[in-house]
C-alpha cells in the first residue's frame, strides 16, 4: 500500500491518479477520521470524476510513503509515523524549496529517503474539489545512501499513476533547478498579488530580477552546482512565467487563503545559505521579509 502524508491539492492529485485500492491518506496523530476523503478531480480534459480515498489504519503496513506536506510541516509530520514504518519502507519527499529535505535525511540517515521534483500543477478551488491544472513531469532520486537501491522500484511504482515519472541520479540538482524558478516567480506574485505572467512587465520585478539572479548564480557556484549565468537564470524564470501566465503560484495561493507560505524554504533558504557562505543576498532577504510581513503568523 502507498501511504500519502498530506491531503492538500498535490496529495489528492496523486491519490486519485495512483491505482485504486492501493492508496491511503495518513491521519493526523491521535485522530480517527470517520469516513474516507471524498472529493472530485477535474482532469486536464475538463471532465470531473468522484474520488474516495481511505485513511491508513493501524493494521496497514505501507511499503511506500509519499510526503506531500508543506515544507515547514514536514519534519514534525513525519515524527508521527516514522516510528511505525518498517526500516525498509522508502520515504519520498515532494516539498518545494530546499532545507526540509536535508533535515529529514539528517534525522533518518539510515532510512531510504528519496526526494521528488515535480512540475505537475494542482489546486483546490474548494475543499471538495481538486483541479489538475497542468501536466508536468516528476523526477525521483535518493537523498540517503539507503535510498539509492530503491530509485528504480519507486519510479516504476509511481508510474502506475499515469503521470510522467523519471529516475534521477542527481536529485539535488533537480531541486536546485526548481528552486531557481520558485525563487524568481513565487515571491513576486505574492507581493504583487498577480498571476505568474503579470510579473514580467511589473516595475518591481524588473528592478530586482537581475540582482536576484546574480545572487542565485553565486550561491549555486559556491554550493557545487553547475555554473549558470545570471542572464540565463532570468531567461528561464521569465520563460516559465510566460508558459504559466494564467496560473496562481502556490505562494500567492497560500496568502490568498490565509495560510503560511513556504518563503522560508525558498528565498529564505537562499538568504540563510548566503550567510553561511559569506555571500551577500540582499534581494533574497528583502523578498523573504516582504512576504513574511504579508503572511499570517
Amino acid at each position: 500500500m502507498i501511504a500519502i502524508l498530506g491531503a492538500g491539492a498535490l496529495g489528492r492529485l496523486w491519490a486519485a491518479s495512483l491505482p485504486a485500492r492501493d492508496t491511503a491518506f495518513v491521519p493526523r496523530p491521535g485522530t480517527s477520521p470517520a469516513g474516507p476523503v471524498a472529493y472530485s478531480l477535474k482532469g486536464l480534459d475538463g471532465a470531473e470524476h468522484p474520488v474516495s480515498i481511505p485513511w491508513l489504519t493501524a493494521s496497514d503496513t505501507p511499503d511506500l510513503l509519499l510526503v506531500m506536506t508543506k515544507a515547514g510541516d514536514t519534519l514534525a509530520a513525519l515524527q508521527g509515523i516514522a516510528g511505525a514504518l518498517p526500516p525498509t519502507t522508502p520515504i519520498v519527499l515532494f516539498q518545494n524549496g530546499l532545507g526540509s529535505q536535508q533535515a529529514v535525511a539528517e534525522r533518518w540517515p539510515d532510512h531510504p529517503v528519496l526526494a521528488a521534483s515535480t512540475t505537475e500543477g494542482a489546486n483546490r478551488p474548494s475543499p471538495d474539489q481538486v483541479v489538475h491544472a497542468g501536466a508536468g513531469e516528476t523526477w525521483v532520486g535518493a537523498l540517503t545512501d539507503a535510498g539509492r537501491p530503491h530509485i528504480a522500484a519507486v519510479t516504476e511504482r509511481l508510474g502506475g499513476s499515469g503521470l510522467r515519472i523519471h529516475p534521477e541520479n542527481d536529485i539535488l540538482g533537480r531541486l536546485w533547478q526548481k528552486l531557481v524558478i520558485n525563487a524568481g516567480i513565487n515571491p513576486f506574485t505574492a507581493i504583487l498579488d498577480c498571476p505568474n505572467g503579470d510579473i514580467v512587465a511589473a516595475d518591481f520585478f524588473r528592478t530586482h530580477i537581475d540582482d536576484l539572479c546574480r545572487e542565485i548564480a553565486q550561491l549555486m557556484a559556491a554550493s557545487g552546482q553547475p555554473a549558470s549565468k545570471p542572464a540565463d537564470l532570468r531567461a528561464r524564470i521569465e520563460a516559465v512565467a510566460h508558459a504559466t501566465a494564467g496560473n496562481t503560484s502556490s505562494m500567492r495561493s497560500d496568502m490568498l487563503q490565509g495560510r503560511p507560505t513556504e518563503i522560508d524554504y525558498i528565498n529564505g533558504y537562499l538568504s540563510r545559505l548566503g550567510q553561511s557562505l559569506g555571500i551577500a543576498t540582499p534581494v533574497n532577504q528583502m523578498l523573504t521579509e516582504q512576504v513574511q510581513q504579508l503572511s499570517p503568523n
